[in-house]
């Protein structure tokens, strides 16, 4: 077996070797290495259609009923950090009233931003109405919703804008019902029915009804909105739509089994898992019930995943399409209350303390389910490692949460073929002394790549997808066999793992990604003595390969020794060493 050590750009190193097949040995690594069973039990609950013998409550009825601002408005005075965040919200409304209302323009095949945009300002405004009472938020909230009203259309084909545009005028129509005139009222309540409702039953633009992903999640979320909104007046297809939402969100809560590792990685965590949580907490609202979680219970769990997600420099593991910034989360507050565990709020409490988060367009919603937490009670979380398995799974250490300087290290397996996958699997980030020193390109821009004709959203092996630089293994910090490119429908499962007060370690089996060139590769990663850490490949080869080891930097590289580099970033440096084999090649 030809194993290799690494001790411890914008860079990318490499280190090559040569693997020579001999017999597989087994023990190499500590702990079990057995292939581990990922349970992933029905998606459908017990739920299956909305309550029948319940009556809605009057208007407002989504999120914030009649009369709950008044409470809100205590609580959000009484703590500081929320009084600074309801204070942004009126200081935003207030730029709002100086600007002209949104007009229709796609960017590319999308109008996504004018629908996020409209959501931002509608939610705002509304918000800032019901707290303080003034008439000029009321106003121009009405000529937002007139304004985008009058939309020819929100551009079903890309279904994501019409599920905002259509939250973004369910809750302002929702919010301000008894204060907006009737012919205004008439208007957005048509809206939302032929321009959001009816376009989602249509099967050339619902699909997104049976997908596991961020999809799923929005467009349901939108739809219900609606369907709350016009409940009285078009109650057959509002309980249409809920029914079908009850029923459809749980195939993407379902992907979060059994730990609460999201598929999709940080970024689409803040999409895909905020509207799900819109969802439920409109639906428990409206119908004063409880949404049943049963089959889903990685769900809840998943605040913990976001929250071991960022390392000590405040930026997030941001594999697959992720940026490396990390923000305040509003739908992280509705799991601290329901889980009772204020810790998954460190970040967020972080965050807002130095504005991030300040322009995120779902803030309200933050005080809404957060206003009743004391700022200052949020404590320290107790585990320094996380672990989630499921279809991308993860592993998260670090050797502390208050010390800046900390260690941090966030590895991947899972597949390229996930929704926004990249081929990353085996991939690491590694943070030390307040730097991060392997770092991932993350997010390119999709209309960048729409607009030059690629294919991108096709994730077959041989698909134009994987001829973009930054989604290829070739600039991930994983292994490359040969040349070639890792096997799209390949898995790496988690093998194991284990936390100690002086090691603590991860274990991937690699070896479906390189099937063709490999019979076995695996990955191991670990913190030794809160002071270094070692990754250590395990490859046996079907005959001579050349096997590439790369990470990307961001630092300055030099060569001290045939198996030694330092790495320099503001005034810290950083050995890398090779252990294990003597002949390799380094290059950057």
């Amino acid at each position: 077996m030809q194993y290799v050590n690494f001790t411890f750009a914008l860079l990318v190193m490499s280190l090559l070797w040569v693997a020579s097949p001999v017999s597989a040995e087994s023990g190499s690594f500590p702990n079990d290495l057995a292939r581990v069973e990922l349970p992933f039990p029905s998606a459908m609950g017990l739920q299956t259609e909305v309550p029948r013998d319940s009556s809605l409550p009057d208007h407002p009825r989504i999120l914030l009923l009649r009369g709950e601002e008044i409470t809100l408005r205590e609580k959000v005075e009484s703590d500081p950090l929320w009084s600074r965040v309801h204070r942004q919200i009126l200081d935003k409304c207030a730029l709002f009233l100086k600007q002209a209302p949104l007009e229709r323009r796609l960017v590319g095949r999308r109008l996504l931003d004018r629908s996020r945009e409209a959501l931002r300002r509608i939610f705002y405004l509304s918000y800032a109405f019901r707290m303080t009472g003034n008439r000029a938020f009321l106003a121009r909230a009405e000529d937002e919703m007139r304004a985008v009203a009058a939309f020819p259309d929100w551009n079903p084909s890309h279904f994501l804008d019409v599920a905002e545009m259509t939250m973004a005028l369910a809750i302002g129509y929702d919010w301000l019902f008894h204060e907006l005139s009737p012919e205004a009222k008439a208007l957005i309540r048509d809206s939302i029915v032929q321009k959001g409702l009816l376009p989602s039953l249509e099967p050339a633009y619902s699909k997104w009804t049976k997908v596991d992903h961020n999809w799923n999640q929005v467009c349901n979320a939108g739809m219900a909105y609606g369907a709350l909104a016009v409940y009285e007046d078009h109650p057959e297809l509002s309980t249409r739509i809920l029914d079908r939402a009850v029923q459809s969100i749980r195939l993407p809560m379902g992907a979060y089994q059994p730990d609460g590792a999201y598929p999709e990685g940080y970024g689409y965590w803040g999409y895909g898992t905020s509207f799900n949580v819109l969802f439920i907490s409109g639906y428990e609202k409206a119908f004063r019930t409880t949404f049943s979680t049963t089959g889903t219970e990685g769900f809840l769990r998943t605040a913990y995943y976001i929250l071991h997600m960022v390392g000590p420099t405040g930026e997030c593991f941001n594999y697959s399409d992720s940026t490396a910034k990390a923000t305040a989360n509003p739908a992280q507050f509705w799991f601290a209350e329901k889980l009772k565990d204020p810790s998954v709020l460190y970040w967020e409490k972080r965050f807002l303390e130095t504005g991030k988060g300040a322009d995120d367009r779902l803030l309200p919603a933050l005080l809404v389910w957060g206003a009743g937490i004391r700022s200052s009670s949020i404590p320290t979380p107790a585990q320094l490692m996380w672990v989630g398995r499921g279809k991308n799974p993860v592993a998260l250490m670090r050797t502390s949460w208050k010390d800046p300087y900390a260690i941090f290290v966030g590895i991947k397996g899972g597949s390229p073929s996930v929704n926004h996958g990249h081929m990353d699997v085996g991939s690491f980030v590694m943070e030390a002394e307040g730097e991060r020193w392997a770092m991932d390109f993350g997010l390119q821009d999709y209309n960048s790549l729409e607009q030059k004709g690629v294919d991108l959203w096709n994730m077959s092996q041989n698909s134009p997808r994987w001829r973009v630089f930054r989604y290829t293994n070739f600039v991930h910090n994983t292994l490359t066999v040969n040349g070639a490119l890792q096997k799209v429908e390949g898995y790496s499962p988690l093998l194991s793992s284990s936390s100690g007060e002086d090691f603590t370690h991860c274990i991937l089996d690699l070896t479906s990604l390189y099937q063709d060139h490999l019979i076995s590769a695996r990955r191991g990663i670990a913190i030794r003595d809160k002071s270094y850490v070692i990754v250590r490949d395990e490859v046996i080869p079907k005959q001579h390969a050349i096997v590439r080891w790369t990470m990307l930097t961001g630092a300055r590289v030099t060569k001290i020794g045939p198996t030694w580099v330092e790495l320099a970033k503001n005034g810290k440096k950083l050995v890398l060493k090779v252990t294990e084999p003597s002949s390799i090649k380094i290059e950057t």
